[in-house]
């Protein structure tokens, strides 16, 4: 169990310095070894260093330098790795960040995709063609497709016939020796027997051994007509005939074993748009499973099995449908169904049959299918959302296991009610079955304590106990996951002496020098996967919910600067067992490094919430913590502001007009040097693409308001693009649909309250939130009227600043979601202009405003682009000119698909994001409502 790699500083080696002339970006900082130690498996490993590849070539120098020295590679680019197969004590290739690129091509019926692209982002990209990929993980939010091509991911709805292995069409292979082959290129064949030979020929010889033996014909075909990631993936023998396709289906499923990935090309689906879905309530499992060949049969595309200890918890979900809330539930199981049809004909048909087919089913309740999108998603939230509602909610120091077999279908009723067995006897009392019963395939979870001897011990019983079960009835150890660490040990007891020595063969041919992730998928070690657990001391509410899934990194906006939501949580955890350690030295190296990579390059946006399953706000955490590191000067000049917040603004108003005033390098130069005395966390960086001030924020009153309107303070601080701001142009929108409008009479004086929030500032906070409850209280008639806010963030900001303020009957309502639905219908037509890129927000998407941001832009332009890589600018208020480098990271590859869309405008609904894409871009971003209401003028 011992923790491989500790050390908090790798000492320059030959090999370090080998690895930095072939690699750009190396690291060996305790921060970045420590934090890409972990994933959601529960091993963890520590590398010795971490290259970031930019492309192939670094690639290929990378496994040269790691060749010469004798130092293990292991790639990672994304997604949940819940195996193990993505940690190492050698050198750890980080490739999520220069291989991102998709290219769709022939309509859509292909599509060529980098490792570091998520399953989502491709799909995202072949919508617009009908089309999607064959594998559905329901992780596609994380899963990246070197992950897919890496596990030969499949799904929810794929079964064995669209699986990574079915689909892929061709990849670009970089070997262990150097060697980079196209697989799709037309002299791919030639190119790996000239220059690779001997792999060459010893694929034909272990062709012909493999097809010359029956009993292994015989295996694989059995093990490989189900959901199967155990071992290599042998099969590529008997579906293949020549060297290079025998390669390039090996390498699926391989887990990094084989070679990398630069690329993979895949024939795509269609998507069947026409959708119904239904949960089936049985009295037990073995009802349950019963039934399943009558619903393939009658034509259901997913048929998902939840037991009763599933239906349990997402009882406790508040998305359940009502008929499952009421339901007693004993011994019951359920079946999650749905038809996936091409037409709207072909859907009414299939609901028409549904009726006769469930009279033939054993329900324990009437049977119904919806066509509802809301209820239809509330039925996928609950099944998808069991993993993380059980692991989230487990006890503090322990580990989420989630493992995978599948069984022939027949004999799944039977398989599941003996690992219920199982969980009886080993004392597993909190455990849930659920998965892809269509296929035969059942995900389990359990949590455990891996620091105790005795929780160990069980561990490993229980794992010889279910490895027994699953072989017994045909199955296979692996469905879906990858053999990893935790199955490698029991590849041989699943394929016998004969084909567990070919696997060996091929690993040996591909890479001789055992290079590339040794221990992962073969191993020679029984005890392989009991060492190098995961321990998790608790730490902190938000850390100690944590399952390390990832799903939060792709929307985090300092992903490619420094840290993810996933890494600064992993790190306190690193943090915390170092100090139980009494390691006092890495500790301190840790709170030092952790203090610009965790704390002052986080935006704080939330959007790492949107997207994790156990709603972690990890910005919460960073908010914390740099209210417990605030210097009392700080404070006390927070809580000042608090208390004269209307001159605050307007000299910061002032020093942006004598700013632009004068030559940029002054104002610069005088920024940098207080920086260098006070701190670039303190002092913001002045720069020339920075607006003149704004002017001071209008005070309106009317008779019988229908809205109480408070502008945003950052329209004081900050001048508009060109006109005179959102302000006036909401304001005129509301004369000419004859809404009148009223703002507090103390309206300079208050903001939101997120300046102060976000920095830590408690008591400055708590200054501003008094004085605005206060305020909004007298102005809204105790409620009476909404409140309509023009920044999207302070939007939010009010919400949250009122909820502490326990005055949840004001309602705060941002200014686009307004005019959407109040002033848009009382309008004239616009003059539209031609075309209007969108920038949305991290707040507009907590919001929920996303619909009427682009109902506004679509009454004000003719053409309404939605980047594909839009993601939060990060310009946080001030964060972005505080660093200006986390704006620069977390807008890179936006501002590169705005520049090519090549609209007449650009928009979004928040003042600092409009100047921070304005920056990104070198286009005019202005608020939308300035859009629209210039067009009507």
């Amino acid at each position: 169990m011992t923790r491989s790699g500790r050390a908090a500083q790798v000492a320059p080696s030959p090999f370090t310095a080998a690895l930095g002339a072939a690699c750009a970006d190396v690291r060996t900082r305790a921060v970045d070894r420590l934090s890409r130690a972990h994933d959601a498996s529960h091993y963890v490993l520590t590398p010795r260093a971490v290259a970031v590849a930019a492309d192939v070539a670094e690639v290929s120098r990378i496994l040269a330098a790691a060749r010469v020295h004798r130092v293990p590679v292991t790639f990672r680019s994304g997604g949940t790795s819940l195996s193990g197969q993505a940690g190492t004590t050698g050198v750890l290739v980080d490739t999520r960040r220069a291989f991102r690129r998709v290219t769709v091509d022939d309509d859509g019926r292909t599509v060529r995709a980098q490792p570091g692209a998520t399953v989502r982002s491709v799909n995202a990209r072949l919508a617009r063609y009908g089309r999607k990929l064959g594998p559905d993980p329901a992780s596609e939010i994380a899963c990246t497709i070197g992950g897919v091509v890496a596990n030969n991911s499949s799904g929810m709805s794929c079964g064995t016939h669209a699986n990574t292995y079915r689909t892929l069409a061709s990849a670009i292979l970089v070997l262990p020796s150097g060697t980079v082959i196209d697989t799709g290129a037309p002299e791919a064949a030639e190119r790996l027997r000239a220059e690779e030979p001997e792999i060459h020929d010893g694929l034909l010889r272990l062709r012909d051994r493999v097809r010359a033996d029956p009993h292994s014909v015989a295996t694989l075909t059995r093990l490989h007509a189900i959901k199967n990631t155990m071992g290599y993936g042998l099969n590529a023998f008997l579906d293949h005939d020549d060297p290079l396709h025998i390669l390039e289906h090996l390498v699926i499923g391989s887990e990094g074993t084989l070679a990398f990935v630069a690329e993979a090309a895949f024939h795509t689906l269609p998507v069947l748009q026409e959708s119904a879905t239904g949960l089936l309530i049985f009295a037990d499992l073995a009802d349950a499973t019963a039934s399943l060949r009558a619903l393939v049969d009658a034509g259901f595309a997913t048929v998902e099995l939840l037991d009763a200890a599933s239906l349990r918890v997402a009882q406790r979900d508040p998305q359940a449908p009502d008929e499952l809330r009421a339901l007693d539930i004993a011994d019951h199981a359920a079946l999650l169904v749905e038809y996936q049809c091409a037409s709207a004909d072909e859907l009414a048909d299939r609901l028409a049959q549904a009726p006769a087919v469930f009279d033939t089913l054993p329900l324990a309740a009437p049977g119904a299918l919806t066509t509802d999108a809301s209820t239809r998603s509330r039925l996928w939230h609950i099944r998808k959302g069991l993993y993380t509602a059980v692991a989230g909610a487990r006890p503090s120091g322990t580990t989420a296991l989630l493992e995978d077999v599948a069984v022939p279908v027949d004999l799944l009723g039977e398989t599941c009610s003996r690992l219920i067995g199982l969980f009886e006897r080993h004392g597993y009392t909190d455990s849930v079955i659920f998965g892809h019963a269509k296929d035969g395939n059942i995900h389990f979870l359990i949590n455990e304590r891996f620091d105790d001897p005795r929780s160990l011990a069980r561990y490993e019983a229980f794992t010889d106990d279910m490895v027994d079960v699953v072989l017994s009835a045909g199955g296979t150890l692996k469905a879906e996951h990858g053999t990893g660490r935790i199955m490698a040990p029991y590849v041989r007891r699943q394929y016998g002496d004969e084909l567990y020595e070919v696997m060996w063969a091929v690993k040996r041919l591909i890479d001789p020098q055992q290079q590339l992730n040794p221990g992962v998928l073969l191993t020679e070690d029984p005890n392989a996967h009991v060492r190098d657990l995961k321990v998790a001391p608790t730490v902190e509410s938000e850390v100690d919910r944590c399952v390390e899934c990832g799903y939060c990194e792709p929307v985090c906006p300092s992903r490619d600067l420094t840290l993810t939501p996933r890494e600064r949580i992993v790190l306190r955890r690193e943090l915390q067992a170092a100090r139980e350690r009494g390691d006092d030295a890495l500790a301190r190296e840790l709170e030092q490094q952790y203090e610009y990579d965790g704390v002052e390059t986080c935006a704080v946006d939330g959007m790492c919430q949107t997207a994790c399953p156990v709603l972690i706000n990890t910005g919460d955490l960073v908010r914390r913590l740099r209210a417990e590191s605030a210097p009392a000067p700080a404070r006390a000049l927070g809580k000042a502001a608090a208390a004269h917040w209307g001159p605050v603004t307007r000299v910061g108003a002032v020093a942006l007009d004598v700013a632009a005033a004068v030559p940029t390098p002054l104002p610069a130069f005088a920024t940098r040097a207080a920086r260098a005395v006070l701190g670039a966390d303190r002092v913001p960086l002045y720069s020339g693409d920075l607006p003149s001030g704004g002017g001071p924020r209008r005070v309106l009153a009317a008779e019988d308001p229908e809205a109480v309107y408070f502008s945003s303070c950052t329209t004081t601080m900050f001048g508009a693009e060109h006109g005179d701001g959102v302000s006036e142009s909401f304001v005129r929108l509301c004369e000419r649909a004859g809404v009148r409008l009223a703002t507090p009479d103390d309206l300079p004086s208050l903001c939101c309250g997120t300046p102060w929030k976000s920095k830590g500032l408690s008591e400055g906070y708590a200054t501003m939130t008094a004085r605005v409850a206060a305020s909004l209280r007298r102005a809204t008639d105790d409620g009476r009227l909404p409140v309509v806010c023009d920044a999207s963030s302070c939007t939010e900001g009010l919400q949250l600043l009122l909820d502490a303020a326990g005055e949840a009957g004001v309602r705060v309502i941002d200014s686009v979601a307004f005019v959407a639905d109040r002033v848009l219908p009382s309008l004239p037509p616009a003059a539209r202009v031609p075309s209007v890129t969108l920038h949305p927000t991290c707040s507009s998407t907590h919001l929920g405003l996303d619909a009427a941001l682009r109902a506004v832009a679509a009454a004000a332009a003719e053409v309404v682009v939605v980047p594909e890589d839009w993601g939060c600018c990060a310009f946080a208020g001030d964060r972005g000119m505080l660093h200006p480098e986390l704006t620069a990271s977390a807008t890179q590859r936006e501002a590169a698909e705005v520049r090519a869309a090549a609209s007449t405008h650009h928009a979004s609904l928040n003042r600092t994001c409009e100047i921070g894409m304005s920056r990104a871009t070198g286009e005019r971003y202005e608020h939308i409502l300035e859009v629209l209401d210039a067009a009507l003028t």
